[in-house]
């Protein structure tokens, strides 16, 4: 099991109140929806990877080979398809594709622990109070929450989905409910993979699906996610059963989660890795409408031995699936409006510890942004030449958020109101990352 240095593992974040960062059923989220449905102001769609513990910087795309031992690290660099521009050389497939995407080496905050961060880069805000490393908060809507409220339903599928763990601030804060991702915690690389409150029961054949009362017990064992408020046992089967009925007999539906009618070489290209086999159901997904996809890939919190372990696992893993879901959206010319975007909450700290690893550092940070009009080949900003500070065109977690709203087609400039009926700017003194809309 992957974990931070908070000792929160994959299984932790399904079982620390999801419902309460947003995880819900099926059933439940389409009765908060009924009501919320917008029509699309966009046709863009995101696909969010998020790197939880913070990969280097480092290691990644801003190497640092004339930095002092002690500092470098162990990896050598690579030219990229762009002369001039190196990445590390366990990124191969990355630097060949980077014509196709841009790297923003000056990302700052100054939120140096797992939670801070993590509520920082996925909403645009910084938390209101001090949180812990292992806090599992969401005090302001996260970006798939707003792009769901904006919106709505599309085509009868959630507008937001979480694949793999859930991104502890990833839920819907004040925005409610009905904006909760849909949470597939399942790994789709594994043969028996089906999706849960969307696969069909085996036990249920379509021709004996007359029975409403048997269909309402079959739907109701899908649910593989602890529910914070149970259902009430005395309603019947009513519109949002119904739903869920259309859904799960969906074509489209079907068509968009079954990712065995991929093609063999295209599943090898992603990697047959939870991490490839995810960003292709990612791909699957945005394609039959779903306008923001969350990736959770845990794990990069590497306080020791990190060279063999980027090494031998994560960098592998990450420069194949994440280099095949770029080049495969260019070729199938979906890439123009898909948003591919790879982060995590900060960098690593220059000074290698004594136990071979690297410590938090918000002060710099690489973040990957592809697709939907943004320049191929690009790096935005700079750190210093040791890699300590972003020194050079620096840019917010406000700024990448305002950025992302931006390209979504949403107003990152518009006030919300909670629960009380405050407003609430959605993003404070956010500007875009210019160089995103050269």
């Amino acid at each position: 099991m992957n974990r931070n240095c908070n000792g929160h593992g994959r299984r932790d974040f399904l079982q620390t109140g999801l419902s309460a960062l947003g995880g819900l059923s099926l059933t439940e989220m389409l009765r908060h929806r009924a009501e919320a449905a917008t029509p699309a102001g966009s046709d863009t769609r995101c696909i969010f990877i998020w790197l939880d513990g913070g990969p280097s910087h480092y290691e990644t795309f801003d190497p640092k080979p004339d930095a002092p031992d002690g500092i470098r690290g162990d990896f050598k660099t690579i030219p990229t398809r762009v002369p001039g521009v190196h990445f590390s050389e366990h990124v191969p497939k990355l630097a060949k594709a980077f014509d196709k995407f841009t790297v923003i080496r000056s990302i700052a905050h100054n939120q140096n622990n797992h939670g801070a961060g993590n509520h920082y880069l996925t909403t645009g805000r910084p938390t209101p109070v001090p949180v812990g490393c292992g806090a599992f908060v969401t005090f302001h809507p996260s970006l798939g929450s707003v792009v769901a409220s904006d919106r709505g339903v599309i085509n009868g599928m959630p507008a937001y989905f979480n694949l793999g763990s859930m991104t502890r601030s990833g839920g819907p804060s004040f925005l409610g409910a009905s904006n909760a991702p849909f949470v597939i915690a399942d790994n789709p690389s594994q043969t028996n993979f089906r999706v849960r409150d969307v696969s069909i029961p085996k036990s249920l054949d379509p021709e004996r699906a007359g029975s409403r009362r048997r269909l309402r017990e079959e739907l109701d064992r899908l649910t593989r996610i602890q529910e914070s408020v149970a259902e009430d046992p005395a309603v019947a089967f009513d519109s949002y059963y119904e739903q869920a009925y259309r859904l799960v007999y969906s074509p489209g539906a079907q068509a968009a989660f079954d990712i065995g009618k991929e093609p063999d070489t295209v599943r090898d290209a992603y990697g047959r890795t939870d991490l490839g086999q995810r960003l292709l159901l990612a791909r699957r997904l945005t394609e039959a409408g779903v306008p923001f996809v969350s990736v959770h890939y845990g794990g990069w919190d590497h306080h020791g031995d990190i060279f063999k372990k980027l090494k031998d696992d994560f960098l592998p893993k990450t420069d194949q699936a994440v280099s095949a879901l770029i080049n495969d959206l260019h070729q199938r010319g979906t890439l123009k409006n898909t948003l591919v975007v790879l982060l995590g909450e900060f960098g690593r700290t220059p000074k290698i510890n004594p136990g071979a690893g690297r410590d938090h550092w918000s002060f710099a940070m690489s973040v990957l942004m592809a697709g939907a009009g943004i320049p191929g080949g690009q790096i935005v900003g700079a750190t210093d030449v040791k890699g300590y500070y972003a020194n050079e065109n620096v840019y917010r977690p406000e700024d990448f958020a305002a950025s992302i709203y931006t390209k979504m087609g949403i107003d990152h400039g518009q006030v919300l109101h909670d629960t009380a009926n405050r407003p609430i700017q959605l993003i404070d003194r956010g500007h875009l990352i210019k160089e995103l809309f050269a």
